[in-house]
């Protein structure tokens, strides 16, 4: 039987359209001042695909909609389409490098393949190369993306020996075969036919609940007022991408001298960098203006807590206090309002969707998603992840990885998305935005060490 996609992980797939590509990814640069041999590096990611099965399947829709989209083996897989080779004008800068990632966001992934791209990079001054990933939202997660690494990166300069797993791919059922599937499926789980209708009620009445709640949430975001051009409707999928780097270590000294997460600060450096940026937009900025951020937390646990094959997440609306002038206030303001959140366990996430969805056809799924699309520009401002990543250097094929940074989709009516991944004592800042409605991306990433050397100043000696 075909391995059939989760509510959340269908969603994705259908959130997407023509100006919004829903593929997560990254940006990574090696050193390799020796010269670097793409065509074994190539192969070798042939051999490791045994690693991600995922790699080597594509999405099926069921005939009519009798169930959600399902997961087949692509008996016509070629790797050398996902696995491409580019060169920047040596020596290519990162300003050019960020243009061509910009570029390659702006394309959608085909449907009718595995969804995922690689793109190896060189020409970058210093001996440095690049490799862009592009993965569908509908196949991972953000700390589930992480798996890419074991399929590109070694934890030491000793290519690690990957044993060939003789695969052959499962043949594709017929659309018959696909819809026959889905109704057995429902057979096969007849107590959940036959608690639908005595449990539609409840189920309906806890989902008018859960969805009053979030309204209850979003009514009171209505501080958090759109910002231009924070809030826009896109004309099309052309991106431009940011990235910045800091360190670890400097997140950490906040954290310690002034309390908090890790993530508090994050969230204050983000803060910190959208005032500057606003500043020189000339944008009015009040005592009391804010800007809202929509803050994932990923609930899976790393026992295993949620499923494998699904997406969880939750999330958080946050006031960015861009008003406050002081920096130590701006981290106690959002210290207290992510405590709160934690603490009333109002996190603003897709779980009543993903009931209903989990009871009806990918049609519900989809309306819902819609409806969330046509008010997520009113109730928050920007996205913002951060995402943990490996604490000690990789390699790939003995080249040193020395940067990692995320690649986050655009949410519906937003014109940046801002993600953070921590890497080897540095914390990579990486902002997707929409080409025409922010042009001036690199200063708001440029912002952001600047912004974090101001509240390491502010919290003092330590």
């Amino acid at each position: 039987m075909p391995d059939r996609l989760s509510p959340l992980d269908a969603s994705f797939l259908f959130a997407e359209d023509r100006t919004r590509p829903m593929h997560i990814g990254g940006v990574m640069t090696f050193a390799a001042p020796g010269g670097f041999d793409f065509a074994a590096f190539v192969a070798l990611i042939g051999q490791r695909l045994g690693l991600v099965p995922r790699w080597r399947q594509k999405v099926r829709e069921v005939p009519a909609h009798l169930g959600l989209p399902v997961w087949v083996d692509d008996a016509d897989f070629d790797l050398d389409y996902h696995v491409r080779h580019s060169a920047l004008p040596a020596p290519g800068t990162d300003e050019q490098l960020r243009a061509l990632v910009g570029r390659l966001l702006g394309r959608r992934l085909d449907r009718s393949r595995p969804l995922w791209e690689i793109y190896l990079v060189e020409g970058l001054a210093n001996g440095r190369f690049a490799v862009v990933t592009k993965t569908h939202h509908a196949m991972v997660d953000g700390l589930a993306s992480m798996d890419v690494g074991e399929l590109l990166l070694d934890p030491s300069p000793q290519v690690r020996e990957t044993p060939p797993d003789g695969w052959r791919p499962a043949p594709e059922p017929s659309a018959l075969d696909l819809a026959a599937d889905a109704v057995r499926e429902a057979m096969r789980r007849p107590r959940t036919v036959l608690d639908l209708a005595a449990r539609a009620r409840a189920d309906l009445q806890e989902a008018i609940a859960g969805l009053e709640r979030t309204m209850e949430t979003l009514v009171s975001a209505t501080s958090g007022r759109p910002v231009q051009p924070l809030n826009t409707v896109t004309g099309g999928a052309q991106r431009r991408y940011g990235m910045a780097r800091t360190t670890l270590a400097d997140h950490r000294a906040v954290r310690d001298m002034c309390g908090g997460t890790v993530n508090d600060v994050v969230l204050a450096v983000v803060t910190g960098a959208l005032r500057r940026w606003m500043m020189t937009r000339g944008e009015p900025l009040t005592a009391g203006a804010t800007v809202r951020a929509l803050v994932p937390v990923s609930v899976r646990t790393r026992g295993g807590g949620t499923p494998a094959s699904g997406n969880s997440i939750s999330a958080y609306f946050v006031d960015l206090p861009v008003g406050e002038d002081d920096p130590m206030r701006r981290l106690a303001g959002i210290s207290a309002a992510m405590v709160e959140h934690k603490a009333s366990g109002l996190a603003v996430g897709a779980t009543t969707l993903i009931r209903l969805a989990g009871l009806a056809p990918p049609t519900l799924h989809s309306l819902g998603v819609r409806i969330a699309s046509q008010f997520s520009s009113h109730s928050f401002n920007v996205l913002v992840t951060n995402v943990p990543g490996p604490s000690r250097p990789l390699y790939a094929m003995g080249a040193r990885m020395i940067d990692m940074y995320p690649v986050v989709p655009l949410a519906g009516g937003q014109a940046v998305s801002i993600g953070i991944t921590s890497y080897d004592g540095n914390m990579h800042y990486g902002l997707t935005a929409d080409r025409d409605a922010l042009p001036d991306v690199d200063v708001l990433a440029d912002a952001m060490p600047d912004a974090l050397v101001e509240l390491r100043a502010a919290a003092g000696p330590g």
